[in-house]
């Protein structure tokens, strides 16, 4: 692999830990929330990350690269914050969702100029007007529960 595909495979395999990180925490919130008035919304926002997932990890055997497995760091961090919020109830754990909703968005708005021309538009067409969607839903349950 040359430097430039090596740099758009780690990018995207640090998109692909965000993503598995995003279902894991969505998944932890919503054993937590199983009565909540919200979990249609929930478990959309969960599919969705899952499915970015997917389509970051065939982005990365593409470019020749090994997909990562796991969510890495990001996963312990998100388990962290989602056990404490759940703990302290719905809101909390909304909240917590939307601060990883923040996270991704970030990481993808700061990473993308990196990424070779074909991952570039894969993000920017498929994963991003997702994150965007579900960030756009976490932030507004969030306000409504204000």
């Amino acid at each position: 692999m040359d430097k430039a595909t090596t740099q758009t495979v780690n990018h995207l395999n640090s998109f692909l830990r965000g993503e598995l990180a995003a279902v894991e925490t969505y998944r932890l919130a919503l054993n937590k929330l199983d009565q909540s008035p919200h979990r249609a919304l929930l478990e959309h926002c969960e599919r969705s990350h899952a499915a970015r997932a997917r389509i970051i990890a065939e982005e990365v055997r593409t470019r020749g690269g090994q997909p990562s497995d796991g969510s890495g760091p990001w996963g312990t961090f998100a388990k962290l914050v989602e056990g404490s919020a759940a703990a302290l109830g719905e809101k909390a754990a909304i909240s917590a969702l939307e601060e990883g909703e923040d996270h991704g968005r970030d990481d993808y708005r700061r990473d993308l100029p990196d990424l070779d021309p074909g991952a570039r538009h894969r993000i920017e067409s498929d994963v991003i007007p997702e994150q965007n969607r579900t960030h756009a839903a976490i932030s507004s349950l969030k306000k409504s529960m204000s």
